[in-house]
C-alpha cells in the first residue's frame, strides 16, 4: 500500500505498510473508515498500528492523523529510545465524550502532528484492558478527585503516570477552557525535557499513591477483623433510605446510574427483616426507571444512566451489562411483588438482546452508540408530527391520541425540541392496547441510521447476560430465554478459548484475545450456576467447578479474595484486588457468592472457606464503607440466612408431572437456597456432584420435593401448595 503516515511521524517500515495493506484489504468493502481525512476517492489520507487491531473502539481511531500505537512494548521501547513522554488515552466504543474529543483533536491535524513529533501516542479500549483503565483511572483519581471517560494520561518510558485528565478541550478558550489540550501538550513535553527531576518526583509519588490505594488490602491485615457482621447490610440500607429521592426514585441527585440503588440487596433486607420501607425504595426506584426515558419505550432495554432526576432524558449508549443485570433485578421484584410490569420489563429487555445484541453464533456484543448521524440520541427521539403521520397509517385516531397522552409527547418535546418517550402515569392496559403503535413506531425508527454497535463479544458481560436469560427464562417460563443462555454458554465456553485451553476476554472477527481477569471467570462462573438451576443439566454446574477453580489458580491471594489479573498477566505498576462495585459489580463480589453457592450445592465446605477469607480480607471496607460493595453484601446476606437445599425428584420419563413443583420455585423469592431437580435414574449421578440429593426418591410414584438446611429435611411432599407451604415456614 501506498504510505499513509500520519504528520509528523517517520515513514513506515516496509514490513509495517504490508501488514496494515494486508488489514486494509480483509476489511469489509461497505466498512466506511471514521475519518474525515480522505483523498479524492475516498480513501483516508492516514492510518496507524490500530489498523491491526479487532476493537471496534482502536478501529475507530485507525484513521486518525495521530501516530497511535496499541498498549505494547514496542511503543515505550520507542518512547525510551526517542527520549519522549507517552501519551495514553482510554476510552470505550460507545464513550460520547471520547468522540468529542477525538473530532475536536485526534481528528486536528496540527494537534495530531504536535502529537506525533512530542510524543508516542497510546490508544487502550478500557472494555478489553480493565487492568490497564484500573490503575490508569487511580491516577486520574489520584490527581484530580474524580474520573471518567476518554481518560488521558502522560507516561514515562517506564510506563509510570506523572499527569492525567479525562476530556480536555482542543485549544485554550474551547468550551471556556483557561488551557486547551494543545496548549498541555506543549507545556507538559516541555516540563519533560526540561525538568525531567519534577517529572521524576510527581511520578514517584503518584505511583506510590495508586499502589497504597489499589494495594493496601491485599497483605491479609484484615483477616483480623473477622468476618462481617449482617449489621454491616442494615448500615448500607440505611444510607440508601437517607439518601432515596421519593419523588422520581433512586438517589437523590443527577445524574441517575441504575446501579446507584442496589435493588436486590434491598429485595433481601426486605425478605429478611419485612421491611416495607426497603421494599419501597426498591421498587419505586424499579418502575420509575422503566417509565422514564432511561428505558427504550419502543424497542425495550436500558440506556446507561440518565443526566436528570426524573430519570427522563438518558445518556443513549445501551450497554450488555446494565441490561443484564436490570433483567435479574427485575425478575427478583416479579417474584417478590407479583407485578405485571415487573416481568413485563424483564421480557422486553430479554427481547431487546436477543433480537439486536446478539450474534448469529449466540454470543452477545457489548453496546451500541449513544450517537447517530453525529447527534446523541438522534435515533431515539421523535417529534409529534412524526407520530401522528406514522400513526395515522393505522387508521385510527384514538390510538394516536392515547399514544401521544400516555408517552408525553408535546408540540415542544421535553428535550432540545423533541421527545424522548416516557410515561408519566404507568397504566398497564394503556400499555397493552398501544401494542400496535409501538410495533409500527419501531418498524419507522429501524430505517433511521442506526447508532454504532461494539460487536466484540466479552466474557464477563455475557456471563452477566446468561445470568440475566437463565434466571428470567426460570422465573417467567420462558423456554426461548433459557434456550439462548445455553447457546451463549456454549459459544463463550468454546470459542473463547486460547490455545493453552484458558478463557479469553474477548472474542472478535473470529480471534480469542487477551487472558481473562477475573470478572471473565467470575461472572461466566455465576451465569453456568444460574444456568443449571434453570435447566438442570449438569454439565453446566461442572463447567462452574471449573471455572471457580480456575479462578483460585489463577488470581487467588493467599491472605484472601482475589486480585483482577493473574500473574500471567502483565505486570503493571500496581495489581488491583477490586473492592468497589460501581456500574458492574467487582469481580471480587461475584466471586464471593460464587464460593456460597458451590459450597451449598456441592457440599465441599472449602468453598465456604474460601467465601469466607475472601469476606475478611474485605471486612474493613464492609465495616466502614458498606455503600462500596453493595453486590458483596449479597454474599454477607446470604450467610447471614439459613441457606434452604432444593431438589425435586420424579419417575423416569415423567418430567411434565414435576411442572407443579417447578412452578413453585418460580414464583417464590429464595434468596439463599441451592436448587436441584432430576429423574429418579439420574439422582444417584447427580450426588456425586450435588450430595443432598442422594436418597432422594418420587415417593409413592409422584415427583416429590425436598426442603432441606444442613442436610435436616422437611417431609417430602408431591403437593404444590404443600411445597409453598414448607418454604413460607423456613426462616432464611
Amino acid at each position: 500500500m501506498t504510505d499513509r503516515t500520519p504528520p509528523g511521524s517517520q515513514p513506515f517500515p516496509a514490513d509495517l505498510l504490508q501488514r496494515l495493506g494486508d488489514a486494509i484489504a480483509r476489511r469489509d468493502p461497505a466498512h466506511l473508515p471514521r475519518t474525515h481525512h480522505l483523498d479524492g476517492e475516498g480513501r483516508p489520507l492516514f492510518i496507524n498500528r490500530l489498523a491491526l487491531e479487532t476493537s471496534p473502539y482502536l478501529l475507530q481511531h485507525a484513521h486518525n492523523p495521530v501516530n497511535w500505537f496499541p498498549w505494547c512494548d514496542e511503543a515505550f521501547a520507542e518512547a525510551r529510545r526517542l527520549g519522549r513522554p507517552v501519551f495514553l488515552s482510554i476510552g470505550y466504543s460507545t464513550c460520547h465524550w471520547c468522540h468529542v474529543m477525538e473530532a475536536e483533536s485526534f481528528e486536528d491535524e496540527a494537534i495530531a502532528r504536535f502529537l506525533n513529533l512530542h510524543y508516542v501516542a497510546i490508544k487502550v479500549d478500557r472494555e478489553e484492558r480493565p487492568d490497564l483503565d484500573a490503575v490508569y483511572m487511580n491516577a486520574v483519581q489520584q490527581l484530580t478527585g474524580g474520573g471518567g471517560w476518554p481518560t488521558s494520561v502522560w507516561l514515562n518510558a517506564a510506563r509510570e503516570p506523572f499527569f492525567g485528565g479525562t476530556y480536555f478541550p482542543p485549544r485554550n478558550g474551547d468550551r471556556g477552557a483557561r488551557q486547551g489540550f494543545l496548549s498541555l501538550l506543549g507545556a507538559l513535553s516541555d516540563t519533560f525535557q526540561r525538568d525531567p527531576d519534577r517529572v521524576s518526583q510527581a511520578s514517584t509519588a503518584l505511583v506510590q499513591a495508586i499502589r497504597e490505594d489499589m494495594q493496601g488490602a491485599a497483605h491479609g491485615a484484615n483477616n483480623a477483623i473477622g468476618l462481617p457482621a449482617s449489621s454491616v447490610i442494615d448500615v448500607a440500607i440505611d444510607h440508601f433510605k437517607r439518601s432515596f429521592d421519593p419523588v422520581h426514585g433512586g438517589l437523590s441527585h443527577a445524574p441517575k446510574f441504575p446501579s446507584h440503588i442496589p435493588a436486590r440487596l434491598l429485595l433481601r433486607h426486605h425478605q429478611r427483616k419485612a421491611d416495607a420501607e426497603a421494599l419501597h425504595v426498591a421498587t419505586f426506584t424499579l418502575e420509575k426507571m422503566a417509565a422514564g426515558g432511561l428505558y427504550d419505550q419502543l424497542g425495550g432495554g436500558f440506556h446507561r444512566y440518565s443526566t436528570d432526576a426524573r430519570w427522563l432524558v438518558p445518556h443513549f449508549e445501551k450497554m450488555l451489562y446494565d441490561n443484564a443485570l436490570l433483567v435479574v433485578a427485575y425478575a427478583e421484584a416479579f417474584q417478590v411483588t407479583g407485578r405485571a410490569d415487573f416481568a413485563r420489563v424483564a421480557r422486553e429487555t430479554c427481547d431487546y438482546v436477543l433480537r439486536e445484541m446478539t450474534d448469529a453464533a449466540g454470543g452477545f456484543y457489548s453496546a451500541t452508540d449513544a450517537d447517530s448521524e453525529g447527534e446523541e440520541g438522534r435515533f431515539f427521539v421523535w417529534s409529534e408530527d412524526e407520530i401522528r403521520r406514522e400513526l395515522s397509517a393505522l387508521g385510527n385516531a384514538d390510538t394516536s391520541e392515547l399514544f401521544l397522552a400516555h408517552y408525553d409527547v408535546s408540540r415542544g418535546g421535553n428535550w432540545q425540541g423533541h421527545t424522548v418517550l416516557n410515561v408519566p402515569r404507568p397504566d398497564e392496559a394503556a400499555w397493552s392496547a398501544l401494542a400496535g403503535a409501538r410495533a409500527r413506531l419501531y418498524e419507522v425508527r429501524a430505517r433511521r441510521v442506526a447508532p454504532l454497535r461494539d460487536e466484540k463479544i466479552l466474557a464477563a458481560w455475557n456471563g452477566l447476560m446468561i445470568s440475566g436469560l437463565a434466571v428470567a427464562g426460570r422465573v417467567l417460563d420462558e423456554p426461548r430465554y433459557i434456550a439462548a443462555a445455553e447457546r451463549a454458554a456454549d459459544f463463550v465456553l468454546t470459542h473463547l478459548r486460547g490455545a493453552d485451553g484458558g478463557l479469553r476476554r474477548s472474542f472478535k472477527d473470529g480471534e480469542a484475545r487477551h487472558l481473562a481477569f477475573l470478572d471473565d471467570h467470575a461472572f461466566l462462573a455465576a451465569g453456568l450456576i444460574d444456568l443449571y438451576e434453570a435447566t438442570f443439566d449438569v454439565r453446566y454446574l461442572d463447567e462452574a467447578l471449573t471455572l471457580a477453580g480456575a479462578t483460585e489458580r489463577l488470581f487467588a491471594d493467599p491472605a484472601g479474595a482475589w486480585f483482577m489479573s493473574s500473574q500471567s498477566h502483565e505486570t503493571l505498576i500496581a495489581r488491583e484486588k477490586p473492592a468497589y462495585d460501581g456500574a458492574e459489580p467487582s469481580g471480587t463480589s461475584v466471586a464471593l457468592m460464587n464460593t456460597l453457592r458451590l459450597g451449598l450445592l456441592t457440599g465441599n465446605d472449602r468453598w465456604r472457606q474460601i467465601g469466607e477469607s475472601g469476606l475478611r480480607a474485605h471486612a474493613k471496607v464492609l465495616s466502614e464503607r458498606p455503600v462500596a460493595m453493595t453486590e458483596a453484601l449479597l454474599a454477607v446476606d446470604f450467610l447471614a440466612a439459613t441457606p434452604r437445599e432444593i431438589a425435586i425428584v420424579w419417575p423416569d420419563g415423567e418430567a411434565a408431572a414435576a411442572a407443579p413443583l417447578l412452578a413453585v420455585l418460580r414464583r417464590n423469592f429464595l434468596s439463599a437456597r441451592a436448587l436441584a431437580a432430576g429423574p429418579e435414574s439420574a439422582i444417584e449421578a447427580l450426588a456425586q456432584t450435588i450430595p443432598f440429593v442422594r436418597d432422594k426418591v418420587a415417593q409413592g410414584g409422584q415427583p416429590s420435593a425436598y426442603v432441606c438446611r444442613h442436610g435436616r429435611c422437611e417431609l417430602p411432599v408431591s403437593d404444590a401448595a404443600a411445597l409453598e407451604a414448607q418454604l413460607r415456614n423456613v426462616d432464611g
